[in-house]
């Protein structure tokens, strides 16, 4: 799995999942984006961290069009036209039961989740086709498959982005660019440290390999489809949930 000079843009890295994927490409030689909304300060610190040359730090509110135009336009121009890979992870929740969801939630999850991949799938795809190589990942949820109570918005978001790989992946697969969705079970953030121990338990009884999910283990699957050792996978959603959905 080597990613050594391939550059990789990444939204929402400043932080949890994302972060650790920034991390773990940079340490495999990647060039990688780290891209921030409201969490400069903590996007600075992951950035000076990273192992390497070649980084970039940028703003990016992945629901406007003209930021994420202008980020990727920073990438291209600091990478010299080329971009090998794109995470799209910048994800939001707005859990609620469906008769107490506002609209504003529902169109929230939606534009970040969803519609956010669009733009800068729709941007990085251009430079990509000129190459003719490419791998997008997009990070979905297991939700995405089983639904959740109080998720209706999130779980739609995951299962249409899931649908956007697959249909995305059949119209430029000739061209030598690979779309893969991976959504992940439980994984270990400081969301899941703030459960009680009652509540870890709930989640650890249906899981057949009986523990949560790590940032790392996310992250070396994400390596996988961005990395030419999965140069024959498109199309796909990975499963990382530890058995909790098995399909």
């Amino acid at each position: 799995m080597d990613l050594k000079n391939k550059n990789i843009f990444i939204t929402g890295s400043s932080r949890g999942i994302g972060a650790g994927i920034a991390i773990k490409l940079a340490h495999m030689g990647a060039k990688v984006t780290i891209t921030y909304g409201n969490s400069k300060e903590h996007a600075e610190k992951i950035f000076q961290d990273l192992p390497g040359q070649g980084h970039l730090l940028l703003p990016l509110d992945i629901t406007n069009e003209d930021s994420v135009k202008t980020a990727v336009e920073s990438a291209l121009a600091a990478w010299d036209g080329k971009i090998d890979g794109l995470v799209n992870n910048a994800g939001i929740t707005r859990d609620q039961l469906i008769l107490r969801m506002k609209k504003e939630d529902f169109d929230d999850v939606y534009m970040t989740n969803l519609r956010g991949s669009f733009f800068t799938t729709r941007l990085i795809l251009k430079p990509m086709m000129k190459q003719r190589q490419g791998s997008i990942v997009n990070i979905s949820s297991v939700v995405g498959s089983m639904g959740n109570a109080g998720q209706s918005n999130y779980s739609a978001s995951k299962a249409g982005l899931e649908a956007f790989s697959r249909s995305i992946a059949k119209e430029i697969g000739s061209r030598g660019i690979r779309v893969n969705a991976l959504a992940p079970g439980f994984i270990q953030t400081d969301m899941t440290e703030a459960l009680s121990p009652v509540q870890k338990e709930a989640l650890l009884k249906d899981l057949p390999l009986a523990r949560l999910g790590t940032v790392d283990d996310i992250a070396e699957s994400v390596a996988f489809l961005l990395s030419d050792a999965s140069s024959y996978i498109t199309g796909h959603t990975l499963h990382v949930n530890g058995g909790m959905f098995m399909n």
